[in-house]
């Protein structure tokens, strides 16, 4: 299975159940996370537990939906769109771009693009 499909796997796996688990596990113990909305990269399978954990509790229910794949043995690029509906029941949508290093198995960095002002507004807007 290639690092871009286990990574959708345990990504859905997140999204349908909040098990965060299966991902923590693809990570490096010096991996570095990061996008937008943080302010510091989160560190190895501890900080991308807690990155995750945070994504799936921002929402009441989300789907992630992968447009565009392109891997190679050291990296894979994901575009993406996830849909679904925050705590306050309004439904959102955005999309973005996220790139994964895995030179050696494991991922050693993960980093998400998106407009984040397309989520906050909506999440502005729910409140």
């Amino acid at each position: 299975m290639s690092k871009a499909s286990e990574f959708i796997e345990a990504l859905h796996r997140i999204e349908e159940g909040g098990d965060v688990e299966p991902m923590t596990r693809l990570f490096a113990p010096d991996a570095e996370l990061s996008n937008p909305t943080i302010t510091r990269p989160l560190i190895g399978p501890e900080g991308a537990r807690e990155f995750w954990r945070a994504y799936r509790s921002t929402f009441v229910d989300v789907k992630s939906e992968f447009r565009c794949i392109v891997e190679s043995d050291k990296a894979s690029t994901l575009e993406w769109t996830s849909r679904g509906t925050l705590a306050q029941g309004t439904p959102f949508s955005y999309h973005g771009v996220s790139v994964i290093e895995h030179p050696a198995g494991a991922i050693t960095g993960f980093r998400a693009y998106f407009d984040p002002r397309s989520l906050g507004l909506q999440l502005e807007h729910a409140a």
